[in-house]
C-alpha cells in the first residue's frame, strides 16, 4: 500500500522493516558506497543515509515515478547536498550503466523485496553483475522472504506467494537455496542467514572470488 504526496511514495513495510534492516546493515557497511537495486520509493535509502553519513547510498529504479519518489525523498529530508539521485537501472538490462565514481567507491550492493516481485532471471542478473562489480570481501546483501528447502517458511508466506503468482505467474518467493547455488556461480559464499520480523530473512554474501 502506498499513498501519494507530491511525487513522494509512501510503503508501509518500510515503516515496519527500516530499523531492523539498518540493524543488519550496521554490522557490514563501514565506509565508501552501497548500490540499492530496485529502490522503489525511496524511503529505505534516506533513512540509511541518514542513519549512516559516513557513507553514499546510491538508489536506483526502472520506474520513472519511482525515481521521481526518490528524488522527492531526498529533497524532503534535505540530503541534497549529500546523496546521488536515483539511477535508473533495470536488473536485467546489462551491463549496468553506473557513475565512475561509484565504481571505485563501491562497497556493498543491496536488494530489499525485490526478487519475489521479479522473474527469476532477474536474479540471475543481479547476481551476474554483482560479481563483475563487486572485489573480494565486498557483500551482496538481500532482504525479503525466502522459501527454506523448497517450504513455506509461514502460513502468511504461502498466501502472499500465491497472490503474487495471481498478479504474474513469472513471480514468487524464491527458494534460498536456489538463491545460493546462483550466488556460488557467481563468485560468492553465504556468508549469513538472520531471521528477520514478519517472516523475512537478511541473507548476506561475500565476494570470495
Amino acid at each position: 500500500m502506498f499513498l501519494i504526496l507530491d511525487n513522494r511514495l509512501f510503503f508501509s513495510a518500510t515503516q515496519r522493516n527500516r530499523d531492523c534492516i539498518g540493524d543488519v546493515l550496521s554490522r557490514i557497511i563501514k565506509k565508501g558506497s552501497v548500490l540499492e537495486i530496485g529502490s522503489g520509493s525511496g524511503e529505505h535509502g534516506v533513512v540509511f543515509q541518514k542513519r549512516f553519513p559516513g557513507i553514499i547510498w546510491q538508489t536506483s529504479d526502472p520506474k520513472l515515478v519511482h525515481r521521481k519518489s526518490i528524488s522527492s525523498w531526498i529533497e524532503y529530508e534535505d540530503l541534497t547536498k549529500k546523496m546521488p539521485q536515483p539511477l535508473e537501472i533495470d536488473v536485467e538490462k546489462i551491463p549496468w550503466k553506473i557513475p565512475l565514481r561509484l565504481a571505485h567507491s563501491l562497497q556493498a550492493i543491496v536488494s530489499i523485496n525485490m526478487i519475489h516481485v521479479a522473474k527469476w532471471s532477474c536474479t540471475e542478473a543481479l547476481f551476474r553483475e554483482s560479481g563483475k562489480l563487486l572485489n573480494k570481501g565486498q557483500f551482496l546483501i538481500l532482504y525479503g522472504p525466502f522459501k527454506i528447502c523448497n517450504k513455506h517458511t509461514s502460513e502468511s508466506n504461502y498466501f502472499f506467494d500465491n497472490s503474487l503468482k495471481m498478479q504474474n505467474d513469472l513471480w514468487g518467493i524464491k527458494n534460498l537455496e536456489e538463491v545460493c547455488d546462483e550466488s556460488k556461480k557467481n563468485g560468492f559464499s553465504q556468508e549469513d542467514i538472520i531471521r528477520m520480523p514478519a517472516n523475512n530473512f537478511s541473507i548476506i554474501y561475500r565476494k570470495v572470488s
